[in-house]
């Protein structure tokens, strides 16, 4: 019987064991994917307690929205999850569902975060729980969030940030020489694109403020946007995200699409073919925009967002009611991508599906579009949010695989808002490494671990390194 959580966790094989601890384990982090708080990093903030910076999050309704659902499923009240309950209440009820997480990633997550940021090798349970609290509470005295990124060797960071925010933070980062982390913003428009949710108007307002005059055509909307892409590619930006949870997109011309902003602007409701249209003029528009500044642009597909209206209402959304879409979407993602490639105007970029059905879609299509003298243009993105977790990985490197050069895949990310969050690269790493340990040993690659190991590295980190404009 194999110890829990040893050295050689998820390591099945000796070759697997070689590829961990002499190629992957040592490479730098590139996490071009995540929710931090810019202003969190600047101020490098110390937490008040374990409960604040592993589950509650530092920010309101920001925290781990995976260990909040099982609590909800244990049966937790929420006053304990994002209620007014005291940490130490909303900690131990945690800490009372933990060992019944089995098989749960939680179970490993949480435990490798004892471990790796606070040097606790006790089980979690009710019995050990005031001692893991305090021992933990002792450590974050010191512990603040740039000792997080450090001591996890993360080299470069992408923040996640709305066209209209400042980038006040990112600025004040990038001026301090003390920090040796990368800090950069990532472009989401989202707001722009959802023009039928009540968030468009009030975002829109801010758009025009910043834009200077007034925003009442769509050439005068895009070219406001034009401007932010510029501000955040001034500010170090290389990278735009977009979460298209339904992919929309119909062929349109701009004579019909000013139509359809014109109907906006005057608060009317689009149909779906409007919707459709609006939205694949757009993300084309930005597409462009994004090849022109070299940057890599990110879809996430596949969210079906805040199903509970009875805690949207109570506590608001994105906080644990989310759950995966299964609409179809290959079709209208083939045109998008095929409007951007068909004028030699497609920039670099990185596919990730929700639901795990999909995979084969978005590993299949990726290389319809690859372009001669670019190393994989087009990316089939890591196991995402519920797929983050070693079946999820293991479906979605298999899928790569089968159908591409897993050795050029740009790797994994945090998606997470939680600076704890790096032990999931160090999870995704002994999964990947695991995996190509059973090829070799099964006869299936030759046993060449010099090149093996080059190839874990690359994809650890050198990868995203050539992928992205960030790091010289």
């Amino acid at each position: 019987m194999k110890p829990f959580l040893d050295k050689d966790f998820l390591l099945e094989t000796e070759t697997a064991k070689k590829l961990y601890h002499e190629h992957a384990e040592k490479m730098p982090i590139f996490d071009f994917h995540c929710h931090l708080s810019p202003k969190e990093i600047y101020e490098d903030k110390k937490y008040r307690s374990l409960e604040e910076v592993w589950i509650g999050g530092g920010q309101d309704h920001y925290g781990d929205h995976y260990k909040w659902r099982l609590m909800r499923e244990f049966g937790v009240e929420e006053k304990y999850i994002t209620g007014d309950a005291s940490d130490y209440e909303k900690y131990e009820k945690f800490a009372e569902m933990m060992p019944y997480a089995i098989g749960n990633p939680i179970y490993h997550w949480s435990h490798l975060e004892l471990q790796r940021y606070f040097g606790i090798d006790t089980l979690l349970n009710p019995k050990t729980a005031k001692e893991i609290y305090d021992k933990a509470n002792q450590k974050l005295e010191t512990l603040t969030a740039r000792k997080m990124i450090e001591m996890n060797n993360v080299a470069v960071i992408y923040t996640t940030d709305d066209p209209i925010d400042d980038l006040h933070y990112h600025e004040l980062i990038a001026k301090d020489t003390s920090f040796k982390t990368k800090v950069c913003p990532a472009f989401r428009p989202d707001k722009a694109l959802n023009v039928e949710l009540d968030t468009f108007f009030p975002w829109f307002a801010r758009l025009e403020e910043l834009h200077g005059k007034k925003i009442d055509s769509l050439d005068e909307f895009l070219l406001a946007l034009d401007e932010r892409i510029a501000y955040f590619d001034k500010h170090g930006a290389a990278i735009s995200d977009h979460a298209l949870d339904v992919v929309m997109y119909e062929d349109a011309s701009k004579e019909e699409v000013e139509k359809i902003f014109k109907k906006v602007l005057n608060k009317e409701t689009l149909s779906e073919k409007e919707l459709n249209q609006y939205k694949g003029y757009v993300l084309v528009y930005l597409g462009k925009q994004y090849h022109k500044y070299n940057w890599v642009q990110q879809y996430h597909i596949g969210a079906l967002r805040n199903n509970s209206k009875r805690m949207y209402k109570l506590i608001g959304p994105d906080t644990g009611f989310d759950a995966t879409e299964d609409q179809p979407f290959a079709s209208k993602l083939a045109k998008l991508l095929g409007a951007l490639d068909e004028t030699d105007e497609l920039p670099r970029t990185i596919l990730y599906c929700l639901n795990p059905r999909d995979n084969e879609v978005l590993a299949t299509l990726k290389n319809c579009f690859q372009q001669g003298g670019v190393v994989g243009k087009i990316q089939f993105g890591s196991g995402w949010w519920f797929n983050d977790q070693k079946d999820g990985m293991e479906r979605q490197l298999k899928a790569y695989m089968n159908a591409g050069l897993l050795s050029k895949f740009v790797g994994m990310l945090t998606d997470s808002r939680s600076f704890l969050s790096y032990t999931r690269h160090e999870y995704f790493r002994r999964t990947l490494c695991n995996l190509l340990g059973h090829l070799i040993e099964n006869g299936e690659y030759p046993c060449d671990l010099d090149f093996v190991g080059q190839v874990v590295e690359d994809i650890c980190f050198n990868n995203a390194k050539n992928t992205f404009k960030t790091l010289k």
